[in-house]
Order: structure tokens, then sequence, then C-alpha cells
């Protein structure tokens, strides 16, 4: 704890900010209410880590993690992961751009979108560290600016993913609409540019620098935390409804099931389900108390590594079609079936 103050005086909205550096050694337990309020960070280190504030008073770094040595294999994994990630991305892109057919189903376009926002995503995650170490204020703040517009665009593609998933699988009778990529297109990508615009409108100095993201609570908690909340919750509720109306299919028609079909089968569905929807953000909600160190490993390693199994998603259906070759919920071979099969049995029941 440092500590700065002029006799008994209360010294407060300074015209010029002062600036201080604390190293980040010897960790101590501290009381009292801590308050970031007339204060930003100006750069971190593993070693040392400095802020600029209005007023003079104590002064403390806060860790947010129970142990700040576990900061270092986090930022690893992190790091590992997404180059993993932007690999896979990067090979699952390829693979559609090459073959023409492959894009013909919409959800097939819909997963494009989303791969393109995690490539971008990872890649300028990965630079970021770099970035931040530019002099131009101007670069760290472009590219914290565009770190929340591609965060944003995966939350949103992931939902509109979801939202395809329910007209397609639950709802099934799909109604007719004129240019519909393009509509999901203008959502898909309008919608987090208009968030981030608002963002930056209201108080350009929302985008901090070191690190280049958001440093304003506000700004975070409105902009990033209840946008993740709004489409967690969509894509939650419909992983519950495909996954009971899935049961129901199975329920319906046990002559259909292969008899090699086994459980871990069903898990590896429902897992690729869970990655698709990004349902492994969710992760973040349970960092808390004595659960945040496992949770928090755990959120780093299955979303940095969530772009790594797309390239799987989409199996080709095969043995004719039969639901156990088509039980591949994330795949749109998969959407196409049970669409295709609910249509049949209602001309039937007509």
């Amino acid at each position: 704890v440092l500590g700065s103050s002029v006799a008994n005086l209360s010294i407060s909205n300074l015209t010029e900010n002062i600036e201080f550096t604390i190293q980040n050694i010897n960790p101590a337990q501290v009381r009292g209410g801590w308050s970031s309020a007339g204060c930003f960070l100006v750069n971190a280190t593993p070693d040392y880590t400095t802020c600029s504030c209005d007023h003079l008073t104590s002064f403390a770094i806060l860790l947010g993690l129970p142990d700040h040595q576990q900061a270092r294999p986090l930022t690893f994994i992190t790091y590992i992961g997404c180059g993993i990630s932007a690999v896979f991305l990067a090979a699952t892109l390829l693979s559609y751009l090459s073959f023409e057919k492959l894009l013909r189903d919409i959800p097939a376009k819909i997963l494009v979108q989303l791969c393109v926002s995690l490539l971008l995503l990872n890649l300028l995650f990965l630079l970021d560290g770099w970035l931040a170490q530019h002099p131009s204020s101007g670069l760290c703040i472009s590219t914290a600016f565009f770190l929340h517009y591609f965060l944003l665009t995966s939350f949103t593609w992931a939902g509109l993913e979801a939202l395809h998933m329910y007209l397609s699988v639950v709802q099934v009778f799909l109604p007719y609409l004129s240019r519909y990529m393009l509509k999901v297109s203008l959502i898909g990508w309008g919608l987090p540019l208009l968030v981030v615009i608002v963002t930056i409108s209201v108080d350009k100095d929302n985008y901090g620098l070191v690190p280049c993201w958001l440093r304003n609570d506000v700004a975070f908690y409105v902009g990033v935390v209840a946008y993740f909340l709004l489409v967690f919750a969509l894509c939650l509720l419909v992983f519950i409804m495909v996954m009971v109306q899935l049961a129901r299919i199975k329920r319906q028609n046990p002559h259909n099931q292969s008899p090699s079909r086994g459980v871990l089968t069903d898990v590896r569905s429902i897992t690729g389900l869970v990655i698709l929807l990004g349902l492994t953000w969710g992760f973040a909600l349970f960092s808390w108390g004595p659960l945040v160190l496992p949770f928090t490993y755990l959120f780093s390693i299955f979303n940095s590594l969530q772009g790594a199994p797309h390239p799987f998603f989409y199996p080709p259906a095969s043995n004719g079609g039969t639901f156990a070759a088509s039980f591949r919920v994330s795949s749109p071979f998969f959407i196409r079936w049970v669409g295709r099969r609910f249509r049949v049995r209602g001309q039937r029941n007509i």
C-alpha cells in the first residue's frame, strides 16, 4: 500500500494527474473499502504496475486472483489456446471457401461468419500485448475498439446460430424470409458495431491504455457483460429445447437408432453443441468465491480453444441419412435431416 497526503488536507480533482509505480511483490491482506474512481491504469507488466490518479490518498494494486502467481500460467494457456484456435479457424475457412457446395446450407454460412469473427478476435487478442507497447495512444484505443467489436460479433453470431437452430429443429416449419442471410448478416455485424460506436461516442476514454481494452467499469458491464448475458440466456434456452426435442425424436423412432451408438457418441454431440453455442463462456458466471481459481482456469482453457473444434462440427451424414449418422447436433446436415423428416410426417398427417 502506497500512501500520499499533505498534512490533514483532502487533495482531489488535480488539474494534472500524479503517476506512481508499485512493484508486484509481497502481496498482503488488506481490508477496508477501495475504489478505482479518479484513477486509471497506465502500464502493467508482470513485475510493475503504473497508475495515474487525480487525487492523493492511499493506493494499492488489488489482485483479482487469489494467488497472483496464477496470472502467468493463465496467460500462457490463453495465448497458446488462441494460437491453436486461430490455426483451426483458418483451416475451417479455407475448407469452406475452397468447396463452394459446402456453403449451400444456411447453417454453414452462419458457421463461416462465426469462424471469421472468432479468427479476427483471436488474432487481435494475440497482437494486443505488442500493440499496447506502441507509443501511439490512438493505436491502442483502436485496438481496444476492434477487440470489443469482434468479441461482441462472436457473441452475436453464436446467438444467431442458436436462433437458426431453434427455427430448424424445434419449430421445424421455417417461415419464408426473403434475403434471409442478408438480414442475419446485418444483425451479426451491425448490432455489435452500434454498441461500440455508442460506447466510444459517450466517452472516448472508455477505451484505455495498457491493456488495450475497456477501462470504464460502467461501459464494461453494459457493453460486454449485459450483452453477453442476453446472448447466453438465448443460447442456453435453445440448447435445452434442442435436447428435449432430440430426446423426443429418439423415443418416437427407436427403430432408427444404430446398435453401435453409445453414450460416448451422445456426449460428443452435446459437447459440440455446447462449444458451438458458446456456452463455455458461462464459466465466468461461477468465477467467484472459493470457485474463482478452478473456473478461471476452465474459462481460459475452453474459451481460448473455442475455435479449435470447428473443423469437426460439420461432418457429412452417412449410412443413408439414418438417425445414428445424422445425430450430430451442431451440423447443418443434422438440421436439414430433422427438418425433412418432420415436413414429410406433417404432409402425411394432413
